[in-house]
Parts: structure tokens; C-alpha cells; sequence
């Protein structure tokens, strides 16, 4: 299926990226973490197949259960029980992003995923609509996102046309923290949060029995950017005070609740599109 290879294309490119920076660059000038060199670089992914993979995993699965033998099934079943792992408080710690022997379960499987996605039979053709929206959509965000995507490669976007004046990275910034670089060399939660808006544009493409899901995964994915954003880019340029809460642990906020809501909105409208498409 082309819509789940584009996904797996898109976090191999963020596992090559996160190894490459977290290996070259010393532990002080990155985020939470001890390592260096590759053994640095290998450990950071691991907990980065915890979060975000193993959630954009589990919306992979939903999407190929149907195309799978129902000996396949069980095994697809194993993994989403081994993904859905990683959000258990305490598997990724915002604290300490080294690995720990606990985050090779969620790791496996996203493994067994990736595995299961050779093994499904090839799905019965469709002609989705919507890919005007789903382009623009993806492109405003990618746009958006360019400050993390630059501090993953390690990099600041001081000195580029246009994006260096739009975007603070390098300047040096403080808000309640020991003056800092405003965007670290670093995996930021915004970035994170591009890749499951950007799974769930794609994925939603094909029939899938995950809509809900997809439809939360976009709406978490945009409210991470809104929290990293807003945090970096305005409050950090003093022109407000006020913080948007965060969505990374389960926590009774606004913010949480307008994701909730705004998901429910998104999967309410697809269904009601996909019915007024269905022949009488």
C-alpha cells in the first residue's frame, strides 16, 4: 500500500536524522539526554520508536488488519498491545530521554508492524478524494514546522531567506529557564506532532477502520506544534506571557479538551463526506 510506505518512508527519515545529530553533536547541546556518539544516537531513537512511532504504528495496524490473514491478525493484535505500551506513564520520560530497557517493548512493536506491512495482500482500489485539501493542509504545516525540522538536522535557520526572518532558532531566549538557543538542536515536540498530522492526512486516503483514531492522532499532531510554537515563537519574543498548555502527559487542560473536541469534529465530518459519496 502506497499510503503506509509514504508513512514509513517519512519516520525512516526522522530515525536516520535523530541517530546522525545525536551522534555528532555532544550531549550538552541537545536535550535531556547523557549519551554521545552512536551509542548517544541508537538510544535516542529507541525512545523515539516509543514516541511518536509506536502511536503512528498503531494507526498503520488499523489500516492493514483488514488486508491480513486471520493467523496475521493475532500477530497484529501482539503488536498494538506492545505499541499502546508506550503510553503508560513513565515509558517516556520528558526528564530522561535515554533508553531503558523498558521502551524495547513499544520498539517491538512498531517492529512487528513494519514487518506485518510486507505481508499484507494488496488492498482493493480506491479513488480518494480530497488530496487538494490534504496537500495544502500538509504543506502549511511542513512550512510551520521548518524551525524543528532545522534543530533535528542541527542546524539554525539564522542566515536563511525569508524562514530566518519568519522564525526565531538561534537567538538566545529565556522565559522562567536559564538563558537558552530559542529552538534546541534537538527531536522537539512540534516536530513530533507534524509527523502524526501528516499520518493521519495520508492514511486517511484508503479505507481504514481507525477513522477516530486518525482523526485524534491529527488533532494531538497539531496541538503539540500549537504548544511548541507558541512557547518558542511568541512568548519567548515577549509579546505574550501566557503559555499554551501542553498535551504530552494526560492532563485536564483547554487545550485537551479542544483537541478532544475539534477530533471528534474532523471524524464526524469525514463520515458524513464518505456517506453523501456512497451510491443509493
Amino acid at each position: 500500500m502506497r499510503e503506509v510506505r509514504v508513512v514509513w518512508g517519512l519516520l525512516a527519515a526522522e530515525a536516520v536524522a535523530v541517530v546522525v545529530t545525536y551522534s555528532r553533536l555532544p550531549a550538552n547541546e541537545l536535550y535531556n539526554v547523557t549519551g554521545s556518539g552512536l551509542r548517544g544516537g541508537f538510544s535516542r531513537l529507541v525512545v523515539e520508536l516509543n514516541f511518536p512511532d509506536a502511536l503512528i504504528a498503531l494507526a498503520i495496524l488499523g489500516v492493514l488488519a483488514p488486508l491480513l490473514s486471520p493467523a496475521l491478525r493475532w500477530i497484529a493484535a501482539v503488536a498494538a498491545v506492545l505499541c499502546a505500551y508506550a503510553v503508560l506513564p513513565g515509558v517516556v520520560q520528558q526528564s530522561n530521554l535515554d533508553a531503558r530497557w523498558e521502551n524495547a517493548i513499544p520498539a517491538a512493536g512498531v517492529a512487528l508492524a513494519l514487518a506485518l506491512t510486507f505481508l499484507a495482500r494488496r488492498p482493493p482500489p480506491s479513488r480518494p478524494r480530497g488530496d487538494r485539501a490534504r496537500i495544502v493542509v500538509g504543506a502549511v504545516l511542513i512550512v510551520l514546522a521548518a524551525p524543528w525540522i532545522a534543530a533535528l538536522l542541527g542546524f539554525y535557520l539564522d542566515g536563511v531567506p525569508v524562514l530566518g526572518r519568519v522564525f526565531q532558532t538561534g537567538k538566545l531566549a529565556s522565559f522562567h529557564d536559564p538563558l537558552h538557543h530559542a529552538v534546541h538542536h534537538r527531536v522537539d515536540h512540534g516536530l513530533q506532532g507534524l509527523l502524526f498530522a501528516l499520518t493521519a492526512l495520508i492514511l486517511s486516503r484508503v479505507p481504514n477502520r481507525v477513522s477516530l483514531y486518525l482523526a485524534l492522532l491529527s488533532a494531538f499532531g497539531v496541538a503539540n506544534m500549537l504548544n511548541d510554537g507558541w512557547l518558542e515563537q511568541v512568548v519567548e519574543r515577549g509579546w505574550s506571557s501566557h503559555q499554551v498548555p501542553s498535551v504530552l502527559g494526560f492532563s485536564v487542560n483547554w487545550l485537551w479538551g479542544a483537541t478532544l473536541v475539534t477530533a471528534v469534529g474532523i471524524w464526524v465530518a469525514a463520515r458524513g463526506r464518505a456517506a453523501g459519496r456512497r451510491p443509493p
